[in-house]
């Protein structure tokens, strides 16, 4: 599995799955949105922690420059 993103894009990704953690537990969403949103937050955890997203590679998309 070869990196396709920056720090700063899973840093962002890391920021916004911690805003939809805090959206849910303030109950500013709820029920389906929230179930959604949860999905997308653990995604967006996953893909910024390891530096790869999978959209990424099947679109041809790299945030992070070659070292």
């Amino acid at each position: 599995m070869v990196k396709n993103m920056s720090k700063t894009d899973g840093i962002v990704r890391v920021i916004l799955a911690v805003l939809i953690a805090a959206l849910g537990y303030l109950e500013v969403i709820s029920g389906v949105r929230l179930i959604v949103s949860a999905a997308v937050a653990l995604i967006f955890l996953a893909t910024g922690f390891i530096n790869f997203c999978p959209l990424y590679m099947a679109l041809g998309i790299k945030t992070r420059k070659k070292s």
